[in-house]
């Protein structure tokens, strides 16, 4: 397995966004959908020390998180990556999306760049995501992806994994 941290923080471009690592001039555009351990920032001080523990955590091999960037206007339109270790060859793939870019394409492009990389970059032998049983969107979103339901959490939760062909 090739894990983070990395000598140079991997940058991935795709035809639609590319993936990047998120700048301190981000930290304004991304207030919004700044979480870290499922809290949620209401400041800029708040959203950057979320992204303080993020980097940290990347430089400790436990994540890695990118900013999802709109290859037509330069714009950050959300984050993605991958969260909580990598235990035993798996991945937790997350993502959010500022409401504006929602339904363009924007995380599909994304998260399918996000996967390549987990896939043929870290060799990660299983790729998973949790989302609220309720979030439709979500998983539905995750579905396109080749994601399949494979149980229902204690705390509400529906854990999808990707499934590949062989």
């Amino acid at each position: 397995m090739n894990l983070p941290p990395y000598d140079t923080f991997p940058n991935i471009s795709g035809d639609k966004v590319s993936l990047r690592q998120i700048l301190p001039s981000d930290i304004h555009a991304i207030i919004d959908i700044s979480f870290y351990d499922a809290v949620k920032a209401s400041t800029t001080e708040e959203a950057t020390e979320m992204q303080e523990k993020i980097e940290n955590d990347y430089q400790e091999g436990n994540s890695i998180h990118w900013g999802i960037i709109d290859n037509a206007s330069g714009h950050i339109v959300g984050t993605c990556g991958y969260y909580r270790g990598f235990y035993g060859g798996a991945g937790e793939l997350g993502c959010v999306l500022l409401p504006q870019f929602r339904g363009q394409g924007f995380m599909t492009a994304a998260l399918q760049l996000a996967i390549n990389f987990g896939i043929e970059h870290m060799k990660l032998s299983r790729i998973w995501a949790a989302t609220a049983t309720e979030n439709h969107s979500a998983r539905k979103l995750f579905e396109r992806l080749n994601f399949k339901e494979v149980r229902d959490t204690p705390d509400g939760e529906v854990e999808l994994e990707l499934v590949r062909e062989t």
